[in-house]
């Protein structure tokens, strides 16, 4: 990183030295460590810089000052992308290093699990725009390990959002105001697991390969000759195997995951070893689903991979699998923030949520409906189809 300094968030001891751990907490004073809230002030006015999407760096909205993010060493980049143990997770032997604490509380409303900074006690939650106040308590949760960069600026996500509303049909003409108004949307981080795991398969099932048989039948009094396909079926089992590498779950539940998983892929391919650096400017989810919790949705996504690696072992025209048990074994896993633009619009007392991957501007979101419009298409087309019926009879006449 650039020689520009890190502030934490603190309150009136900020900038001060962390007090020497006693004995009995240094995994607390190693979790609290990690978990500074950090600003960034620019070296040339003190305004807190911000994360770019356009340019990687960190900029100063108020004097343009650029500062960049250095490059991570090759043994500091693979050691902090290291996958861990998911066996030790469980029995909670994870390295202190990769704890934090964090002040969070879940919306009452969506369910987002929403993080405070010190000092901070209210806010809007972003996925849902409901007032949020936090409470004293400090949670400890595994820290993230690495981090997808934003990649879309605000105004290009607001206008592929902007896009995506303008194609929806019977919307109401408020949601068209919203999207024309340009209200601000919320950058946030999203958290997800990723899931390694070698499996083993063995199965039994059936196959069925289809053939042709000819037959005669009397129509009308006179023979005709038709092909009919039929099934032979055989009894079979057999074997397959494979290495699941970064099967993603959204470990939170603020966001319907038909949403969420609609808004892949992801270039995980470019995920950064976590710094603070990268979240100047945005907001950041905690996980609301737990590591094992995480893991059975992985598993459900694993079983259906697995399925059709059996139905492609047994081949033929026709596959059925009878029996299925699969060994599971070296699971590994990460913790990483993915990128999200995230709009929230009441109509009608309710909230509706819109969501931009901020890395290929795919967006998908709820919608309500404008009974109105649909009232009068319902009237055009009946209006439309009697119209049509008189002019049948009077050309009929």
């Amino acid at each position: 990183m650039s020689d520009i300094p890190r502030v934490p968030r603190s309150g009136s001891d900020a900038g001060a030295p962390p007090p020497a751990p006693t004995p009995e907490s240094d995994d607390d004073a190693a979790a609290g460590a990690v978990n500074e809230e950090y600003r960034f002030p620019c070296p040339t006015c003190g305004s807190d810089m911000r994360f770019s999407p356009d340019t990687g760096n960190l900029v100063c909205d108020h004097c343009g000052h650029v500062e960049p993010i250095s490059a991570i060493g090759r043994a500091s980049w693979t050691s902090a992308l290291q996958e861990l143990d998911y066996q030790a997770a469980l029995r909670q032997e994870v390295p202190a290093a990769q704890i934090v604490s964090v002040r969070t509380l879940n919306c009452q409303s969506c369910g987002a699990q929403i993080e405070f900074a010190d000092g901070e006690q209210a806010k809007e939650c972003p996925f849902c725009a409901s007032p949020v106040v936090v409470d004293s308590g400090v949670h400890r949760q595994l820290k993230p390990q690495a981090v997808l960069p934003f990649a879309l600026d605000e105004r290009t996500a607001h206008a592929a959002m902007t896009k995506w509303l303008g194609r929806l049909w019977f919307a109401p003409n408020g949601l068209q105001q919203y999207a024309r108004k340009g209200r601000r949307m919320n950058g946030m981080y999203v958290p997800y697991w990723t899931y390694d795991a070698d499996t083993r398969t063995r199965y039994s099932g059936r196959r069925g390969d289809d053939y042709w048989t000819t037959e005669t039948r009397m129509v009308d009094g006179k023979p005709r000759t038709t092909q009919v396909r039929r099934t032979r079926w055989r009894s079979v089992s057999g074997q397959v195997a494979r290495d699941f590498d970064d099967v993603l779950v959204l470990a939170s539940d603020s966001l319907p995951r038909d949403y969420t998983d609609a808004l892949e892929p992801w270039d995980l391919g470019d995920l950064k070893p976590f710094l603070p650096e990268y979240l100047a400017g945005f907001g950041a989810e905690g996980y609301s689903v737990e590591l094992e919790p995480g893991f059975a949705i992985a598993r459900r996504k694993m079983d259906a991979v697995i399925a059709s690696d059996i139905r492609r072992d047994i081949g033929g025209d026709h596959q059925q699998i009878t029996g299925a048990r699969t060994d599971i074994g070296n699971v590994t896993f990460k913790h990483i923030l993915l990128p999200i633009w995230v709009a929230a619009y009441r109509y009608s007392g309710k909230s509706y949520r819109f969501v931009v991957n901020a890395r290929t501007g795919e967006v998908r979101g709820e919608r309500p409906y404008s009974a109105w419009k649909i009232a009068l298409a319902v009237v055009a087309a009946v209006f439309t189809a009697a119209a049509f019926l008189y002019l049948n009879n009077m050309q009929g006449g």
